[in-house]
């Protein structure tokens, strides 16, 4: 069996993370109950509930929100440890700690507090917080002071080392052909993973890419932990996410997805026209974002960003004529939908045989 230091770092049976991903409950009870790291991500309550600056009024509301953030929060971190409680299963809590979530970050983060402490079960088994887009460092006092494993997302060595000078417990290295929230500059992981291994002396995950066997046993031979996944976990049976989406992942090609700039900053998607347009759009309306230029949530046109959402709505329809469906370019990879835990026992099974049967292909 493949075990690494991400295995050992909380107790994981395998070391393979679920990306952070909106409306992930099912999912990430799924992954965890499989043995692997689920995440239940906080962002989607920000939106719904208006916790991020510049996001427009007429885009809040979820009708699975009925209560106060805070919560909210707390009820669907109970819900997912019942819901993993039988096979002992770990999970972790993403957050997104940009400049437009800081006030919900720290709600969040308060939430930890007071579950952890008021539940031993929940001090057992909710055992990472994983950050992402924004700084780490003036986190560090918080989140290092709730006695908890600390991952975080980056997209460069600079931000590694960022990552390290905040003290993290491991590092998560996105590559540029990932799903959805993207860096601004294009850095791909067979790049950006091994030159995040050889610059920080902390543990490193590889994100961007990531679908099986096979590329797990790549990411390990980079000096890598292990590896996180968005786009594969999302084309599974227990997926929270539409049927559509999950059908639009399987029928496209590696050469078919594009990038625009969205509302979660530069995004990767599907390439449909609905998509194609966007990515004009951004060409006229933020242009820096191809020179890779940050602008600011507050800046992006509001006529820009109802369309985005308009796009989104027909999707979780299950309209495909308008939708834009968020996936990485290892959409290209993905044939099937199966159950979590077939996805996983193929990944760990395929990815022992090929780092065992390795020596095979040198000629001596």
């Amino acid at each position: 069996m493949i075990r690494t230091k991400l295995n050992e770092l909380i107790d994981l049976k395998y070391p393979i993370i679920q990306g952070g991903m909106n409306f992930s409950q099912d999912l990430a009870a799924a992954v965890s109950n499989a043995g692997a790291l689920g995440l239940l991500s906080a962002s989607y309550i920000a939106y719904a509930t208006g916790k991020v600056v510049g996001w427009p009024e007429t885009a809040r509301g979820n009708p699975l929100i009925k209560d106060p953030p805070k919560e909210h929060l707390k009820k669907v971190l109970y819900q997912l440890a019942d819901e993993t409680r039988e096979s002992n299963g770990i999970f972790g809590l993403n957050l997104m700690l940009s400049s437009e979530m800081v006030e919900w970050a720290q709600e969040a983060i308060q939430v930890i507090k007071e579950i952890r402490e008021e539940d031993a079960d929940m001090r057992d088994r909710l055992r990472v917080i994983h950050t992402s887009a924004g700084n780490p460092v003036p986190w560090s006092d918080a989140i290092k002071s709730l006695g908890i494993k600390w991952f975080h997302v980056i997209p460069s060595v600079k931000h590694a080392l960022k990552a390290k000078q905040a003290d993290v417990d491991l590092i998560v290295a996105s590559g540029h052909e990932g799903g959805m929230h993207i860096a601004w500059e294009p850095v791909h992981s067979m790049v950006l993973l091994p030159a995040v291994v050889k610059a920080v002396d902390v543990p490193v995950v590889g994100a961007g890419g990531f679908c099986d066997g096979l590329s797990l046993a790549g990411a390990l031979a980079l000096g890598a932990h292990g590896i996180q996944m968005g786009t594969r976990f999302v084309a599974t049976k227990e997926s929270d996410f539409p049927q559509l989406h999950k059908d639009l992942i399987v029928r496209y090609n590696e050469r078919e997805t594009t990038v625009f700039r969205a509302t979660v900053g530069p995004g990767r998607y599907l390439k449909s026209e609905t998509a194609k347009e966007m990515t004009r759009l951004t060409l006229e309306n933020s242009p820096g974002f191809f020179l890779g230029e940050p602008d600011d949530l507050v800046e992006v046109s509001r006529d820009f960003m109802a369309k985005e959402l308009a796009a989104y709505q027909k999707l979780n329809d299950g309209i495909e004529e308008g939708a834009i469906t968020p996936a990485g370019e290892v959409a290209g990879r993905i044939n099937d939908i199966p159950t979590v835990k077939e996805l996983i026992d193929r990944i760990m099974v395929e990815a022992e045989e090929i780092i065992r049967d390795l020596p095979s292909k040198f000629i001596k």
